[in-house]
């Protein structure tokens, strides 16, 4: 039955590629009503976590970055199939490097250092990968949970790698890591998902007591290769601009849990200061810990 579905979606999904921008944008507007006020797709995880996020903020607030979010997710959706057949000059024109975050990456390249990328579901960082591998010498890996569905995990791939970038699946980090070290590369983590509790290290994030992962730091120190926090600014709709800056250098001498509360605080800046851009729907305060009691 995947694969049935996978094969009666696969047209429906390069025609949405093929789309001029401000046509797959009113598509994205009528996804909206479907996804927030037909289906209330997970809204009372939304509210639930901004509330919580935000104590501040009036429930006037908290509805309008509700709704903002279903928007900027409905857009995100469909951007992301657009990377199917978008051109390397447009994608560059839809997700821009800032002339600072290239020039860091061109140091590094000519250091003949490799990087740790620490970053979050913020903006679009499909985009962001794409065009990394368009703009920088570097060779980028990308950490990444395979789909369960293989047909669609294909399609995925080849999305993601179609500009040169390579993915390594989250079980075999370290040891693709090892394997690559010979080459000058840049290796991509998505760090805001929820770990397990016991292995996680407990920091207060967005007002909330949050689990982070350790393994992007620990990775980072085996390695001692510098870590770069990047964040993706949503300038307006369907435009983004890409933002590194060098977190450390010699990761190795960093005391430990100092490298997982600076790019978890690095986060949390940019999600109070661009809060609709954020992976709201993700249950990211699943786990509390109390468990560990």
């Amino acid at each position: 039955m995947s694969a049935i579905a996978y094969y009666l979606l696969l047209p429906l999904i390069y025609a949405l590629s093929l789309l001029p921008f401000r046509v797959l944008y009113l598509v994205s507007d009528a996804v909206y009503v479907l996804l927030y006020y037909v289906m209330g797709y997970r809204k009372k995880v939304v509210l639930q976590n901004l509330r919580n996020s935000f104590p501040d903020k009036s429930e006037a607030e908290i509805q309008r970055i509700c709704k903002d979010f279903y928007h900027y997710l409905c857009d995100l959706f469909l951007e992301t199939f657009k990377t199917l057949t978008i051109s390397k000059s447009a994608m560059v024109k839809h997700c821009s490097f800032t002339p600072a975050t290239v020039a860091l990456f061109n140091k590094l390249e000519e250091e003949k250092k490799s990087a740790v990328l620490v970053m979050g579901h913020k903006g679009n960082w499909e985009w962001a990968g794409n065009t990394f591998s368009i703009l920088c010498r570097q060779q980028l890996y990308v950490i990444y949970h395979p789909l369960a569905n293989k047909h669609f995990n294909g399609l995925m791939y080849g999305m993601r790698t179609r500009f040169g970038t390579k993915l390594i699946a989250m079980q075999d980090t370290f040891r693709d890591m090892v394997q690559n070290r010979n080459e000058v590369n840049a290796t991509a983590f998505i760090a805001d998902q929820a770990p397990q509790p016991k292995t996680a290290q407990w920091l207060t994030f967005l007002n909330q007591e949050t689990p982070v992962f350790k393994g992007t730091e620990k990775i980072a120190q085996k390695m001692n290769y510098p870590v770069v926090y990047v964040t993706v600014q949503r300038e307006k709709r369907g435009y983004y601009t890409v933002v590194a800056e060098m977190l450390t250098a010699t990761p190795s001498g960093e005391k430990d849990g100092a490298i997982t509360i600076a790019h978890t605080r690095k986060l949390e800046e940019d999600i109070v200061a661009q809060p609709a851009t954020w992976l709201w729907s993700h249950k990211r305060w699943k786990h509390k810990r109390t468990a560990l009691i």
